[in-house]
């Protein structure tokens, strides 16, 4: 549980801390003065069509291009007042690299699959692990992260990854796969497990080239599209195949889990992760009070921060820090169209709490 103060243990440097300190300490479980205030990147991307207009450093060019890459993360650190440094600015590296097709989208629309690899669990081609090193778009992320690590010594730099629920359902038709978690549960469990270990080839070269925490988001296990039995069977044992990998790299994981949780809330203290991190549906609060031993992540509307005026979600923010939330941060990706000023506003009203 989050726990601020000005001191600890004679130590009177706590309004001092670094970006990077700070979200430390709280993976850590240790006092700070005031919450961090972030957006990991991937699903939760925070490179708005604002932001990049006003630099022209743009997308589709920056998910394939290092330096666009590099330069559109320091923009959205820059002029949002997140306090972390967050890429890749989407979810379809990992399908990509098992062989699905991908539309890289515009400066507006984020890319997304554009034909599965394989229509059932029963067809996939296992290849070795070794192709996700030869990528060019995990080359790319590869990079940015090394010179962004090099260059924001003081700020984390927070590499993010597809989950293997939503990965699986990316490289085999998602109504297929969906049938065959109950069907065909041993090719299922084969799939996942495969996309899972890629996943985690990806997680070690992002800590390679320097990364502070790893995120996980898995939109597609959530407990209202898998249930409580398949959320425990593939979900939870997969998200934690690779958190306890990342672990043993001495790197802190987050979780983000889409939807409500109420289904599924008694595997989510299961989830060994160093922060969850959830949807606006969720009463995050009453999650705090249940499970008391979680950090918690979020979970500020990403409708009100694209639909809203400043001083609601200037409110709405304050409220996340009297429910003492442990990590501020939007619920959920947000809207490219998102303008600038009202993630200030919510990024604003931490800093000065």
């Amino acid at each position: 549980m989050c726990k601020t103060s000005s001191t600890e243990n004679g130590d009177n440097r706590m309004n001092d801390l670094s970006p990077k300190e700070r979200i430390l300490r709280i993976f850590n479980k240790q006092i700070v003065d005031r919450p961090p205030v972030i957006c990991p990147g991937g699903m939760m991307n925070s490179a708005i069509v604002e932001i990049m207009n006003k630099t022209g450093n743009r997308l589709p060019e920056g998910h394939h291009d290092s330096s666009i890459m590099t330069s559109i993360a320091e923009d959205v650190y820059k002029y949002t007042g997140f306090e972390n440094i967050g890429v890749p600015f989407c979810m379809t590296i990992e399908s990509e690299v098992l062989g699905s097709s991908i539309d890289y989208g515009s400066i507006s629309c984020e890319p997304k699959i554009y034909r599965e690899a394989f229509s059932s669990t029963v067809d996939v081609i296992y290849k070795e692990l070794s192709i996700m090193h030869k990528n060019s778009r995990v080359q790319a992320v590869a990079e940015s992260i090394y010179h962004l690590s090099k260059e924001h010594v003081d700020v984390p730099v927070i590499g993010s990854i597809t989950g293997p629920i939503s990965t699986s359902a990316s490289i085999i038709t998602p109504s297929t796969f969906f049938r065959e978690l109950i069907r065909k549960p041993s090719y299922a469990h084969k799939l996942i497990d495969y996309t899972a270990d890629n996943i985690i080839e990806f997680a070690k070269l992002m800590i390679e080239n320097g990364v502070t925490a790893i995120s996980i988001a898995d939109p597609t296990a959530t407990g209202e599209i898998l249930g409580p039995n398949m959320f425990r069977e593939y979900a939870l044992r997969y998200i934690n195949k690779i958190v306890d990998a990342i672990h043993k790299m001495d790197i802190p994981v987050i979780v983000h889990i889409c939807g409500n949780m109420n289904i599924v809330k008694k595997y989510i203290p299961k989830i060994r992760a160093d922060a969850v991190s959830v949807d606006a549906s969720v009463n995050l609060s009453r999650l705090k009070q249940e499970y008391p031993q979680l950090t918690t992540m979020g979970n500020m509307s990403t409708f009100l921060l694209e639909l809203g005026d400043e001083q609601t979600i200037h409110l709405q923010t304050e409220r996340l820090l009297q429910k003492q939330i442990d990590i501020i941060a939007p619920a959920c990706g947000l809207s490219t169209s998102t303008p600038l000023k009202n993630i200030i506003s919510m990024t604003q009203a931490v800093k000065e709490y």
